[in-house]
């Protein structure tokens, strides 16, 4: 087994989304995590399906995987970023129907997941409303899932309700363990935000594992570097990816990037190669 490196289009703002899907192609990854926004594939902008099967047949050509990102800023609310979510005040079924559309989309596209997460709460709101929120919302989506045969995974984001993998697992017992309810990990938030290191996280995650997103971090500081330039263990992380036997897209996260897209996809996917050069060659843990 190896392992799949695809890119971020949220981290390709600045190209068309064939542009950007044609650039990763040549640099030779194997997938793209889709961001749906209004610079690429905008949910709500009309001829959906045409658009989307524009983009199937693009991604079938390129050879590119895919995954339903679902972290645009501005797409429901132009004032607010990511909102309304899944535990606002109010908005929160305009949440729902966003991510409906994710899945219906990730089913037209043949995707292997759609990731989201829980939103952050507002002043006044204790955790037990947050919660019911929360599991209502999700509930409604994973229902949609089900009827489209969509995996989804939820990512726990640093700031949000549910900003750790421990709230992700709270978050699955509250719904009774649903299958489809996979977890996302993004690497360099478990530097960040969590009390182990990547390779630890990874490995408590397990079979659960449906989506991850990889870049650099510092502890306590949520911002998205590039390899080298934080305390992520690369070959590490990637040998835990290759013990629990992890088979999705592994995609690079770096959505503040768009500046020099190319060039830092370039790099990323030097870094990625090399790094998995050294944990194939590394023993397995046990």
């Amino acid at each position: 087994m190896t392992l799949r490196f695809g890119y971020g289009t949220n981290g390709f703002a600045g190209h068309r989304l064939d542009e950007a899907l044609g650039v990763l192609a040549d640099l030779g990854y194997d997938g793209v995590a889709l961001t749906l926004d209004h610079p690429h594939l905008d949910p709500f902008a009309p001829d959906l399906a045409a658009r989307t099967d524009d983009v199937r047949r693009r991604l079938s050509a390129y050879g590119l995987g895919v995954v339903v990102e679902t972290g645009a800023r501005y797409v429901l609310d132009p004032w607010r970023k990511h909102e309304p979510t899944l535990v606002s005040d109010t908005g929160r079924e305009r949440r729902v129907d966003y991510l409906h559309r994710a899945i219906r989309v990730a089913a037209d596209l043949g995707a292997e997941a759609v990731s989201f997460w829980s939103g952050t709460v507002p002043e006044g709101v204790g955790p037990h409303q947050a919660w019911e929120r929360l599991t209502r919302g999700v509930e409604q989506v994973l229902a949609e899932a089900e009827r489209h045969d969509v995996r989804c995974a939820f990512e726990p984001e640093p700031g949000m309700f549910v900003d750790t993998l421990a709230g992700v697992a709270q978050l699955r017992r509250r719904l009774g363990d649903p299958e489809r309810l996979t977890v996302t990990v993004d690497v360099g938030h478990c530097v960040c935000n969590e009390p182990a290191p990547p390779q630890e996280r990874i490995r408590d995650v397990g079979s659960l594992l449906g989506n991850v997103q990889i870049d650099d971090m510092r502890p306590g500081v949520h911002e998205h570097l590039e390899f080298g330039d934080g305390d992520v263990d690369l070959p590490a992380t990637l040998r835990a990816l290759l013990d629990v036997g992890y088979q999705g897209l592994v995609s690079v996260e770096l959505p503040r990037h768009s500046h020099a897209a190319p060039a830092v996809a370039a790099r990323s996917l030097d870094a990625l190669r090399t790094a998995r050069a050294a944990a194939l060659a590394a023993e397995v843990t046990p």
